[in-house]
């Protein structure tokens, strides 16, 4: 059974969502929240294994809570679940550390799908808005994504390395995850950097998938 903190400003979605949880018999709502705010103190106090969030919210939205998860160093996973699809929240939303992207039409199935391969520690991003990111990417001036005339491969621990940056893990989290100094990964992530020609990491991941070199969408199973 996995453990879930829900977090919408919308009663009604929230009483929705828990009620679908509760049927399918491997996930339960342990925690709901109406903005971020609380977030941080909820999942310290509840445990969750995987935060579901949504991203227009009152008080604190999805990516500011996102990005405050970051600053206090809680590594639960966060599955956001929302209406909007536009590319720039999810790559916002990657940026800021989610594991998975999903909108609320999404089946039973898939959404338990996707909590249970985030609560497994790997990520869910649905097939659609991966085709959708991949489009505006294509779109994107050649000088800012094409791949560099004099471009290196990458060895297969820098593969690793950008699957887990394109999870939305920081350095620090895959140094752990690979066993590895947060001092080595930060040398290597620089080092895909260069050799992919590009000056951060959403850029260093939309080259990436763009080039075939790793995929956004996981499956936890």
């Amino acid at each position: 059974m996995f453990k879930v903190l829900l977090v919408d400003d919308q009663k009604l979605i929230r009483e929705g969502i828990r009620s679908l949880l509760a049927i399918s018999g491997k996930v339960q709502v342990v925690a709901e929240a109406a903005d971020g705010s609380s977030v941080v103190a909820q999942c310290q106090e509840d445990l969750p294994d995987v935060i579901l969030l949504d991203l227009s919210m009152p008080i604190m939205g999805g990516i500011e809570t996102l990005q405050a998860l970051q600053q206090a160093g809680v590594s639960t996973p966060v599955l956001v679940l929302t209406t909007f699809d536009e590319h720039d929240l999810v790559l916002q939303s990657i940026q800021a550390g989610a594991k998975g992207f999903l909108l609320k039409d999404v089946s039973l199935d898939t959404l338990v799908a996707a909590i249970a391969a985030l609560a497994n520690g790997g990520s869910f991003f649905h097939p659609n808005i991966t085709e959708r990111l991949l489009t505006q990417v294509r779109k994107q001036p050649k000088t800012a994504f094409s791949k560099p005339a004099a471009f290196e491969g990458l060895t297969d621990k820098e593969l690793e390395i950008l699957q887990l940056m394109a999870a939305g893990y920081s350095n620090k989290e895959i140094a752990n995850a690979l066993s590895k100094s947060e001092g080595t990964v930060k040398n290597q992530c620089s080092t895909i950097l260069s050799k992919l020609g590009v000056r951060d990491r959403t850029r260093a991941v939309l080259l990436a998938l763009e080039l075939g070199l790793i995929s956004v969408q996981q499956s936890g199973g």
